[in-house]
């Protein structure tokens, strides 16, 4: 497994965590997310045959929130 931390902008509420928490959760290969609203961010555990950095991005950004 791989650990990566994803800085998220856009995030104004709870909600907004719990739509990010959910998109990354449901993005093939990863096995754990954990979102923050203060610092804006996600850490993210995933296995890196099947997933990597910039399609966790892409499906933030596809959710509506800007990933870095």
């Amino acid at each position: 497994m791989e650990t990566t931390t994803l800085k998220i902008s856009g995030m104004t509420c709870m909600g907004c965590v719990n739509s990010v928490t959910r998109v990354l959760k449901a993005t093939p290969g990863v096995a754990d997310a954990r979102v923050t609203l203060d610092p804006a961010q996600a850490t993210v555990q995933y296995d890196a045959t099947k997933a990597t950095p910039a399609q966790l991005m892409r499906a933030v950004e596809e959710a509506g929130y800007d990933a870095e």
